[in-house]
C-alpha cells in the first residue's frame, strides 16, 4: 500500500491550495484518512481526519477554514485549505488507516508529505 501526496507550494496569505492524496495497492477498505502537519523542532499534529462514513475532526487552527473530503471509489482524501495564513506553513502529510486483506488487521499508513508554504 502506497499514499501519494499532491498539491503543496508556495502560496500567498490569504490564498488557497487543495491537497490530495491517493492510496493504492492492495486496499480491501479504508477506515479512516486524514492530514497532519510538521514543522522542524515540533511535533506532527493533526489538522482534519475524516472516517468512512465522513465523520469529521478539525484542529482548532483549521476550522472554518479548511475542509476535509473523501472519495471512497478512488482512494483519496482532499484538503481544500482557504484564507491560508503563514503559520500554516508546515509538511503536510496524508494517513490512512488500510486493510490490506479481508482478514488482515487494519494499518496505519502515511504519504510522503507535501510541503505548504505562506509567505509574501
Amino acid at each position: 500500500v502506497q499514499l501519494q501526496a499532491s498539491g503543496g507550494g508556495l502560496v500567498q496569505p490569504g490564498g488557497s491550495l487543495r491537497l490530495s492524496c491517493a492510496a493504492s495497492g492492495t486496499i480491501f477498505t479504508i477506515d479512516a484518512m486524514g492530514w497532519y502537519r510538521q514543522v522542524p523542532g515540533k511535533q506532527r499534529e493533526l489538522v482534519a481526519h475524516i472516517t468512512r462514513g465522513r465523520m469529521l475532526q478539525y484542529a482548532d487552527s483549521a476550522r472554518g477554514r479548511f475542509t476535509i473530503s473523501r472519495d471512497n471509489a478512488k482512494n483519496t482524501v482532499f484538503l481544500q485549505m482557504d484564507n491560508l495564513k503563514p503559520e500554516d506553513t508546515a509538511l503536510y502529510y496524508c494517513n490512512a488507516i488500510i486493510t490490506p486483506y479481508s482478514n488482515d488487521p487494519s494499518r496505519n499508513y502515511w504519504g510522503q508529505g507535501t510541503q505548504v508554504t505562506v509567505s509574501s
